[in-house]
């Protein structure tokens, strides 16, 4: 399946894969940050965004779609850089495909089973009729029933937009609770890949832990890690100035 992109810059390529719920526009900020010194590849994933929607998803689908995206692009070899479920994607491509990859940056994830985070958010989603629905604000205060903290229901809100006189969601949120248990699965292939890889971690959060390191290392032996302070999982968007200079320091090493 070929994605939706958006590409800027010029020079080696750096594929950038967004997280649940988001789009290639999550990722914007630091896609303006490195397009001056590379070409910025910046995906849409199944079932988000403007790409095609798809019962099924699964990280080794969504590899696959990666590939088909740079088959489809004339791109032979890339960097990567994924947040949350656009790392574990990366991961699951660099382990299927390392003589693809130059170099791999996984912005708070680590290669594991996560535990189910997103169900109250999933069930507020799936419970928003969009066919009666009036307003962004209504839509809000619907989703603030069950979900307290403004800048998720914010972010989520990106994602909705109005065509035709009706709103809709720019993921499939059906897809996404349909294949939630998958989402939440570490990627599954065996690996290495031994190339460069950075995990840049946010200081106040718990998707990478210690515990996790000697995984890691099985997988990624090349790898190394930096953290972020006072920043959590949303980290790239918490602080894009440092996480752009640990991006651009690790791609020119």
């Amino acid at each position: 399946m070929i994605l939706h992109t958006e590409i800027t810059g010029q020079g080696q390529a750096i594929v950038l894969i967004h997280g649940l719920f988001g789009s290639y526009e999550n990722l914007g900020v630091i896609a303006r940050a490195l397009a001056g010194q590379w070409q910025v590849v910046n995906l849409d994933m199944r079932n988000h965004g403007r790409s095609d929607w798809q019962d099924t998803m699964s990280y080794a689908l969504m590899a696959e779609d990666i590939k088909d995206t740079l088959d489809h692009l004339g791109l032979d070899k890339v960097a990567l850089l994924g947040h949350s479920m656009g790392g574990k994607i990366s991961m699951e491509f660099a382990l299927r495909y390392p003589q693809r990859v130059n170099k791999l940056i996984l912005a708070d994830i680590s290669p594991v089973q996560n535990r189910p985070r997103h169900l109250e958010i999933l069930s507020a989603l799936d419970s928003i009729d969009l066919s009666n629905l009036q307003s962004r604000q209504q839509a809000d205060q619907q989703l603030a029933l069950s979900i307290a903290e403004t800048g998720v229901r914010q972010f989520l809100l990106k994602s909705l937009y109005k065509e035709d006189e009706q709103f809709r969601w720019r993921f499939n949120i059906k897809a996404l609770i349909a294949n939630y248990q998958q989402l939440l699965e570490a990627p599954p292939s065996k690996g290495p890949y031994t190339g460069p890889t950075l995990f840049i971690k946010g200081a106040e959060s718990d998707y990478l832990l210690p515990e996790h390191q000697s995984l890691i290392q099985q997988l990624f032996p090349q790898s190394k890690a930096k953290v972020i302070m006072g920043t959590g999982h949303w980290l790239h968007a918490e602080k894009p100035v440092a996480f752009a200079k640990i991006v651009t320091d690790f791609l020119l090493s």
